[in-house]
């Protein structure tokens, strides 16, 4: 694959066959972010686990503390006094039945995040097909699905993000932007690594066994358009 000459610059300052530390690979991804744009920082983590098997799917949700630098648009499935309540808390759809042809047939995604109270999930699983295949389906372990609409969009506009297994056992997030302070980004790193350490599968904690190798195997980090840097993934254990 040819790379541009800014690819080929940064990658000359990164030693592939070295771990890094995780603070000396947060500034060497500053360093490379170089393009015209802010780069949105991301996380590549590859585990040992499996995530055909239901007993090892890791998924959840964390609210990272200097957000993710992006404007989250929220759309909420709600009716009676949550509609009201979702609005207060600062959501930027919220509606019920009628969105359903709007999203099946117009093709309107023009939103991040769902939510959903419980007694709408009836009405939104009928957008599976289309929610689903795009990971904006509301889901309990996220806290999407959920009666309180207010903490639900309060947290997400200031920065929670969901995580979880993609289907070659890798998971993908954004802990940030270039324009962030190493600061915030380490921030932000810990805490996704914590949450991450903490949604161990319980049959892995148990029986590691049922585990090949370690828990995270590699982790790297990288800006949109630039090179990724390993992180040492025994010292985040």
């Amino acid at each position: 694959m040819k790379r541009g000459k800014r690819y080929v610059d940064s990658a000359k300052k990164i030693d592939r066959t070295v771990q890094y530390e995780s603070a000396d690979a947060i500034k060497l991804v500053k360093e490379n972010a170089t393009a015209k744009f802010d780069e949105t920082i991301e996380l590549h983590i590859r585990t040992g686990c499996d995530g055909r098997h239901a007993e090892q799917q890791i998924r959840g949700a964390v609210v990272l503390p200097h957000g993710t630098g992006k404007t989250v648009r929220v759309l909420v499935f709600a009716k009676g006094t949550k509609v009201d309540e979702a609005q207060a808390a600062g959501a930027d759809f919220v509606g019920g039945e009628e969105l359903i042809p709007k999203i099946q047939n117009e093709g309107w995604l023009d939103f991040d995040v769902v939510v959903a109270t419980p007694d709408m999930m009836g009405v939104v699983g009928r957008l599976g097909r289309v929610l689903g295949p795009k990971g904006l389906m509301p889901n309990p372990k996220a806290g999407t699905v959920t009666m309180d609409v207010t903490k639900a969009v309060k947290e997400i506009k200031a920065g929670k993000i969901e995580y979880r297994l993609d289907k070659t056992n890798i998971i993908h997030v954004p802990i940030g932007k270039a324009s962030f302070t190493e600061e915030q980004l380490s921030d932000n790193f810990q805490t996704l690594i914590g949450a991450i350490n903490k949604a161990k599968p319980a049959t892995v904690k148990a029986r590691p066994s049922t585990l090949k190798g370690q828990y995270l195997k590699s982790v790297v980090i990288a800006p949109t358009m630039g090179p990724g840097v390993k992180i040492n993934p025994i010292k985040l254990a």
